[in-house]
């Protein structure tokens, strides 16, 4: 008979990227879009970008206003909400998913994300740089104008814009296979 397998036999992380059980490990990442609508002169919808500066992660290409890992214990959206505060100081913010993307990048080792991006499109408090470290900028850029956002945009990020822009989002999105 084999002896059943508990937790404490098998440690969570044998080195700093390989897990003891041998599999690759998920990161997940919570997404947010600031949306309005009619802001511009020809009623349009905007999305909230920030630049990036200081993360290590794609500085210097803009991304969604706020966007950070999933902690132990804590939902997708309340990691949403966690960040929205942290990063652009807004609350009571009614997030709608959007899409789950699942990511790899084949030139690593072991990289594998599932990425959850919401929208909002109402919250509390006006946005602006929380973490002016990592935040350079931020710049509300016309949604229907893919073209125009400032560049370079993450390219995964710029997928999802694209399928908000043209309304051809899925629920189950994939990146990088």
């Amino acid at each position: 008979m084999t002896p059943a397998v508990t937790p404490a036999a098998t440690p969570e992380v044998a080195g700093a990227d390989t897990p003891a059980h041998g599999r690759f490990v998920v990161v997940p990442a919570a997404y947010v879009f600031l949306l309005r609508d009619g802001a511009t002169p020809d009623g349009a919808s905007e999305v909230l970008l920030q630049l990036r500066q200081g993360t290590g992660y794609m500085d210097g290409h803009w991304a969604a206003a706020a966007a950070g890992h999933v902690e132990a214990g804590e939902t997708a959206y309340d990691a949403a909400r966690r960040e929205s505060a942290e990063e652009i100081g807004v609350s009571d913010i009614a997030l709608r998913f959007v899409t789950a993307m699942h990511r790899t990048r084949h030139d690593l080792p072991i990289d594998e994300r599932i990425d959850f991006f919401f929208t909002a499109r109402s919250w509390s408090g006006e946005p602006r740089i929380v973490e002016p470290a990592k935040c350079a900028a931020l710049r509300w850029c016309p949604l229907d104008a893919l073209d125009d956002l400032p560049q370079p945009v993450v390219p995964h990020e710029r997928v999802v814009l694209a399928g908000l822009h043209d309304g051809t989002i899925e629920s189950y999105t994939t990146f990088g296979f």
